[in-house]
């Protein structure tokens, strides 16, 4: 690992190797780096995965095998822009697969608990149209569904 820019660490109980190859599945420019084991009298059996070094879709993270204190919520999440609806449909269904739980607007929950953001560039476009009222129409759209159908919005935003 380099030591410039930002690395996300992702703290888990003990599932960081196992999610870290789920993430490196999920993304294009991915891959696993190099992985650490707890040693003789640390808090975790020795031998076990303390920390994965992984890239996922070109940004680093380090999974930690940490313990139970602390788990993922919503004050955190990872946004994936998608390009199409069959970008979005792919993201959400991976994501919710498995034991991840659907949410509002677009977010939803990882079988890990971590929450992402599955969102279509279009929709940005659209919440930052300069009309107010078709910004305002595409915003209540999105609040109105989980996973967000792009031809729905696109309706809402037209005024349909």
């Amino acid at each position: 690992m380099t030591t410039d820019g930002f690395t996300t660490c992702l703290w888990f109980d003990d599932q960081a190797e196992e999610a870290a190859h789920y993430y490196v599945s999920l993304f294009k420019n991915s891959g696993i780096g190099s992985t650490t084991h707890y040693g003789e009298g640390a808090p975790r059996p020795a031998g076990s995965v303390l920390t994965v070094e992984f890239t996922a879709n070109g940004q680093r993270f380090v999974a930690l095998n940490g313990g139970p204190e602390f788990t993922f919520n919503e004050a955190v999440s990872f946004q994936i822009l998608c390009p199409d609806q069959k970008e979005v449909d792919f993201y959400w269904s991976r994501l919710t697969e498995d034991g991840g739980t659907p949410g509002p607007c677009g977010w939803l929950k990882d079988k890990y608990g971590l929450s992402w953001q599955v969102v279509p560039t279009r929709l940005m476009e659209m919440i930052g149209d300069p009309d107010p009222q078709k910004a305002s129409r595409a915003t209540g759209a999105m609040m109105s569904m989980g996973k967000l159908d792009i031809a729905e919005l696109e309706r809402a935003y037209a005024g349909e």
